[in-house]
């Protein structure tokens, strides 16, 4: 079975693949000894590693190398955060996306650098033309940004974009923010496989489980708590307390 087979089918409906999101080796590496089947990065941990932060700040170049920095130390199948595909072409985004060594990739909806939802129409066209680049060598999450661009009838412009980007071919729509228990039940009776980030606003992995999730993600939580913890810890060597550094 290929690895982009292995991804698809970890995508199981009330069992979530569980995505604790990567943005370098070390953290790559840290979450596959842990277990974890499948390893995913995060656009907004490695654009905040890497300096210029998120909103397709980085260039395609930045970002696909960080992906191959990912996909040579692992085993496991990988995907890729590819925003709204850094302005390329189809052929050549899963041209890149494979060259990296990933077999998955997110594609969200909020074009660059407007920062506005794309309409439906273009978007599913886009992912409709990944779609028939890849063929199945490449599991697309489409993301759905409604809830994350304040879309005043956020649940019914998902569920509508959702099923054309699932028409157009995507494996798993990814409604990002959504955190309604409502919400989410009425997300995947309508389009079945969900992606939803877990963060203080969702509810607790079990119940999305229960609720029928088929992915969870972290997004940017891991690396922002991560970045907490090393504030904490360096914030108390300014103050003298060495205890972070001194345990084995």
């Amino acid at each position: 079975m290929s690895q982009a087979s292995v991804l698809r089918s970890l995508h199981v409906p009330g069992s979530p693949l569980v995505l604790p999101n990567v943005w370098d080796a070390a953290t790559a590496r840290i979450v596959e000894r842990a277990g974890f089947p499948a390893i995913a990065t995060s656009s907004a941990a490695v654009g905040g590693s890497l300096g210029p932060g998120d909103g397709e700040r980085m260039t395609a170049e930045e970002a696909f190398a960080a992906i191959a920095r990912v996909t040579a130390v692992v085993s496991v199948p990988v995907t890729a955060d590819v925003e709204a595909g850094y302005g390329l072409e189809p052929r050549i985004l899963v041209d890149r996306l494979l060259a990296a060594g990933a077999v998955g990739c997110n594609l969200e909806d909020t074009e660059r650098p407007s920062g506005e939802l794309g309409s439906p129409e273009q978007v599913a066209a886009r992912i409709a033309a990944v779609r028939a680049a890849a063929g199945d060598e490449v599991v697309i999450n489409a993301r759905a940004d409604s809830f994350a661009r304040g879309h005043p009838e956020a649940r019914r412009d998902a569920i509508e974009r959702g099923r054309r980007y699932l028409d157009a071919g995507a494996d798993c729509v990814y409604p990002i923010t959504a955190s309604d228990e409502a919400d989410i039940a009425a997300l995947i009776d309508a389009l079945g496989v969900i992606n939803i980030n877990l963060g203080a606003r969702s509810p607790p992995l079990a119940r999305l489980a229960q609720l029928g999730v088929a992915r969870v993600s972290l997004a940017g939580g891991l690396f922002r708590f991560m970045t907490r913890q090393v504030s904490t810890a360096v914030a108390a060597l300014r103050d003298g307390d060495d205890g972070a550094f001194r345990e084995e």
